[in-house]
């Protein structure tokens, strides 16, 4: 089991296996990209990092337990306290550490839809209910298209883009420096994972996809919500092949093929290998985009 199924697996089965995870053996690692931006890694979503003379401001905070970890690759980077924390949707593994960083005094930014969802109890489906997260955990600005900070040298935008991985999802792009944050909308490495009790949707997945590729250029450095540091050409074959498979089921939907024969013709079979061997499997990416299509798609 790689690390991108354990962190999606700890964070679909909720608080009970956050509570028995052992979090002593996870390692931030800090990638350099320059600019005074950088990559976190840990256990969780990629954090984005700016750092220069206006502050230190994160692109999303991953579980509550890593803060302390966290605030250590942070003093690495710069002795100041997180001004801002950017919250790219409402995923525990993304949000966890809210309340800490919020408590500590940073403000807390993200799209409208993910202060709807984190201040109130969500139905995970199949019994699962993440509970609300308390006020010190909401995001204090939030906002419905785009927002931008211009701080430390750069003008960065935050870009809502609608139905993807959920309902809030957020891409930041760092103009002057040239990176950009997909957040959950690119897992590089996997098939994604299209949460549908959370409005995400395959087509709106592709959109965010094709919105992030209209952002970068050859040398963009692409933060993916989880998974190595990418760039366009890969982020673009990862787009090319979601259109293959999401094509190839609508087509088989608009035939009136019901889930199991779609699933039984293996539409994703040439791609499994690479993308198919993670917590998302062929059959759960089949069943995903089948199940957020419209009936009677092509």
């Amino acid at each position: 089991m790689n690390k991108l199924t354990v962190f999606l697996l700890l964070w679909t089965l909720g608080g009970v296996a956050l509570a028995a995870r052992d979090f002593n053996d996870v390692e931030i690692t800090v990638e350099d990209l320059g600019g005074g931006i950088y990559m976190l890694k840990g256990a969780g979503g990629n954090i984005g990092v700016s750092s220069g003379d206006d502050g230190l401001y994160i692109i999303d905070d991953q579980f509550a337990p890593l803060t302390d970890k966290i605030k250590e690759a942070l003093a690495g980077i710069s002795k100041q306290q997180v001004r801002f924390v950017i919250n790219t949707h409402w995923h525990g593994d993304h949000t966890g550490g809210n309340e800490n960083f919020g408590k500590a005094g940073a403000l807390i930014l993200a799209h409208d839809n993910v202060y709807k969802r984190l201040s109130t109890d969500q139905d995970r489906g199949e019994g699962r209910v993440t509970e609300a997260a308390p006020d010190a955990a909401l995001p204090a600005v939030t906002f419905n298209e785009q927002i931008s900070l211009r701080l430390n040298g750069d003008d960065m935008r935050i870009y809502h883009v609608a139905r993807a991985h959920t309902d809030g999802d957020a891409i930041v792009h760092f103009n002057t420096d040239n990176v950009l944050h997909m957040g959950d909308t690119f897992f590089n490495g996997g098939y994604p994972y299209i949460d549908r009790n959370s409005g995400g949707t395959i087509d709106g997945y592709i959109a965010a996809l094709d919105r992030g590729l209209s952002l970068a250029d050859d040398n963009t450095r692409i933060i993916p919500g989880h998974g190595d540091l990418s760039h366009k050409a890969q982020m673009s074959a990862y787009r090319d092949m979601l259109k293959k498979i999401r094509d190839r089921i609508a087509g088989l939907k608009q035939a009136g093929k019901s889930l199991e024969e779609v699933t039984k013709a293996t539409p994703t079979q040439e791609f499994d290998a690479e993308f198919g061997q993670g917590w998302i499997g062929p059959e759960r990416i089949v069943e995903a985009i089948y199940g957020s299509l419209p009936t009677g798609s092509g």
